[in-house]
């Protein structure tokens, strides 16, 4: 059951780009220092892209889309402390805890996850970490491809505070498993969006299953603006136990 956020967000930066055109650009980034480029580099750059098998049929690049996209990445980027290669692919982590300049970090290959976005502070299924930095304060940040959005969607996010294990939708056998006061996620319906954001449990009405499966009630409040809602526990998601 995946997650998908419900709409985009805004389009401020060129979204023509292909997957392995922002890889191609990503790796000339970390390779490249941008004070440097100039318009002959951004104009080599769309000309290969347009020339290329995977542009055929697509809009046409122009070199200044070009040039926008690495002023913006450059403008949100932080060395890489010499210890972890800066061309090297990201290792990820449970983040459990803080991550410091100069480490590396953890691999986390085996295990599936969930970001909080900056912008609605609900919850998306991660597809892929895309590269890595340190702020100056030390703590890591992931550029992060959400599920169902492309490169126009990416958000750096802070490893230790919205980078999680993902958490599992409920079975109608597991109601019993939830107690009040757990932390869940549970599936905001509203007419304008439908999004997953975290909640606390404080009351539940046990009921007799039936056909449907289960039918108890369960009162949760949305940690993000304190309002109360009854669902059912189709709606909600446990968290991983850690």
């Amino acid at each position: 059951m995946d997650r998908l956020r419900p709409r985009p967000r805004p389009r401020l930066l060129f979204s023509g780009f292909t997957r392995a055109e922002v890889e191609k650009m990503e790796k000339l980034l970390n390779e490249s220092d941008v004070k440097l480029m100039d318009k002959e580099f951004f104009q080599k750059i769309a000309k290969s892209f347009n020339c290329s098998s995977g542009r055929a049929g697509k809009p046409i690049i122009k070199w200044t889309e070009v040039q926008t996209w690495f002023q913006e990445r450059d403008k949100h980027c932080m060395p890489m402390p010499e210890v972890v290669p800066a061309a090297s692919p990201l290792r990820k982590t449970r983040g459990r805890s803080p991550i410091k300049a100069g480490k590396e970090l953890p691999d986390l290959s085996e295990l599936e996850f969930e970001a909080k976005s900056s912008t609605d502070g609900a919850w998306y299924d991660v597809e892929s970490f895309l590269t890595h930095r340190f702020r100056n304060s030390g703590e890591a940040e992931v550029l992060v491809r959400f599920v169902g959005f492309g490169a126009e969607e990416d958000e750096w996010i802070n490893v230790k505070k919205a980078v999680r294990e993902r958490s599992i939708p409920l079975e109608h056998t597991e109601c019993n498993a939830v107690k009040v006061g757990d932390l869940v996620l549970c599936f905001q319906e509203r007419r304008e969006q439908s999004i997953y954001y975290d909640a606390h449990v404080i009351e539940i009405q046990r009921r007799l299953h039936d056909i449907r499966g289960c039918r108890c009630l369960f009162l949760i409040r949305y940690d993000h603006d304190k309002t109360e809602e009854r669902v059912h526990l189709r709606r909600l998601c446990r968290r991983p136990i850690q």
